[in-house]
């Protein structure tokens, strides 16, 4: 784990005990810091009681303490913790904030840091994957689900590639970032800022912290990423940015596992991204050939009878889903959840690639009004269902695809979960032989 002499002897109380917050308190610990740790789940905090002081912070006198630390998931907009730390004096942090307050004592490195609404966990991937296959050492970690402070430090010369949301990039103060990466910015998380310019401006702040002789990226022509661009470009504060979204690149016929129109614009932006830390063509395009993806994001899982089965459950809203209906010409598209909008508005150029939709969960009946007219809807509920009538309906050639434009939490406990029952429907009517037997079309 990554540890710092920087933490000897200072206070910090911690709030949420799942990954993030775990390994808050396994490096803070080994640094010789002093602990208090909280999670509303009893199990947790019998874990580490060995290791901090067991107690509520909102319950207790924090005057003094360096700062208190927080999951990501704690939302600040209306969780007492703001004003209990505005009350004591101590600043709310997170653990991408305490690497950055350690890097002075690791071993020479970079640091990459992406952002965006949509693509930041491919493009982390990508990025580490293009590192790794050229020699360099790198990790991934923050948002993309690996905590940073859990890992090993790197050897000099190394990079850290961090995947930021917005609510991590809220927590830290102090990252310089060699390779500062904004993908796009639309609609999300709007529950937890105070409109869509809020929420736009959260992502931005990782530019902020930007050293005036590292790199700033932004790939997206959308109108918060060119106001994010410009702006940092009228300071003239930083010397290196680099605008992506007109980037044309030949080859993505050959990146299986880079399909689609969005993801020619994460490749792109990766590129960009280790071209700045000195990686040539020679070296990144014969990794981006032999990029296999991640779990859940246009993920290739199956195919069967010439139909292929892919695995978006990731897409969790419409501006995500849109460029993933993009990847293919005739899609069989199972779609739902819980919505995060009333439209579907940036799926719509892409309806022509659309054989037929199969809704699910909770936006099922919205989903069923929106396409009516525009493509074919079955009304399914639940994803083997889906699955099932899909099977049935697709011919050679064809796709499956879950990309839902919906949050998962209807009926699955995260995107993953959802992922994964996908793929065992998939297993199971592939195992039943269901495919292409729409209309007692038999394929035996």
């Amino acid at each position: 784990m990554i540890v710092s002499s920087a933490f000897a002897g200072k206070r910090y109380a911690i709030l949420g005990l799942a990954r993030s917050g775990m390994a808050v308190l396994e490096s803070l610990h080994a640094s010789g810091a002093q602990l208090l740790a909280w999670d509303n789940r009893e199990e947790l905090r019998d874990s580490v009681a060995d290791k901090a002081l067991i107690a509520d912070p909102l319950e207790s006198d924090l005057t003094g303490y360096e700062a208190i630390v927080v999951s990501p998931g704690v939302p600040l907009n209306n969780h007492p913790i703001a004003q209990k730390a505005k009350a004591d004096g101590v600043p709310i942090i997170g653990d991408i904030e305490l690497f950055a307050q350690a890097r002075s004592e690791l071993p020479a490195h970079r640091v990459v840091g992406i952002t965006g609404t949509n693509g930041k966990s491919t493009t982390t991937a990508l990025v580490h994957h293009i590192l790794q296959y050229a020699g360099v050492p790198s990790v991934m970690g923050g948002n993309i689900g690996v905590p940073i402070l859990s890992q090993e430090p790197l050897p000099e010369g190394g990079v850290y590639v961090l995947e930021l949301s917005s609510y991590q990039i809220d927590l830290t103060n102090s990252l310089d970032c060699d390779v500062a990466l904004l993908l796009n910015i639309s609609p999300d998380h709007l529950d937890r800022y105070d409109g869509f310019d809020a929420y736009a401006a959260a992502k931005a702040r990782l530019f902020d912290m930007l050293g005036s002789d590292h790199s700033a990226i932004f790939a997206s022509d959308d109108e918060k990423t060119q106001l994010a661009l410009h702006g940092l470009r009228d300071l003239g504060r930083v010397q290196n940015i680099f605008d992506t979204s007109a980037v044309e690149l030949a080859g993505q016929p050959d990146w299986p596992s880079l399909q689609g129109p969005h993801n020619l614009q994460n490749a792109i932006a990766a590129i960009a991204t280790v071209e700045a830390l000195g990686i040539t063509e020679d070296q990144w395009r014969p990794a981006l050939a032999a990029f296999t993806g991640l779990p859940h994001r246009m993920e290739r899982i199956a195919e069967a009878r010439g139909v292929l089965f892919v695995n978006d459950s990731k897409a969790t809203n419409p501006a995500s889903t849109g460029p993933a209906l993009g990847a293919y010409p005739k899609i069989h598209w199972i779609l739902g959840g819980l919505p995060k909008s009333d439209t579907l508005t940036e799926c719509e150029p892409f309806y022509k690639n659309v054989v037929r939709a199969y809704t699910i969960g909770e936006a099922g009946p919205l989903f069923g009004k929106l396409l009516a007219g525009h493509v074919p809807v079955e009304s399914c509920e639940m994803i083997l269902t889906a699955v099932q009538r899909a099977a049935a309906n697709a011919q050679p050639g064809e796709v499956i695809l879950l990309s839902p434009a919906c949050a998962s939490f209807d009926q699955f406990r995260d995107f993953e979960a959802r992922g994964n029952c996908f793929r065992s429907a998939v297993n199971s009517v592939i195992e039943s032989d269901l495919i292409g037997t729409a209309n007692g079309e038999a394929t035996r």
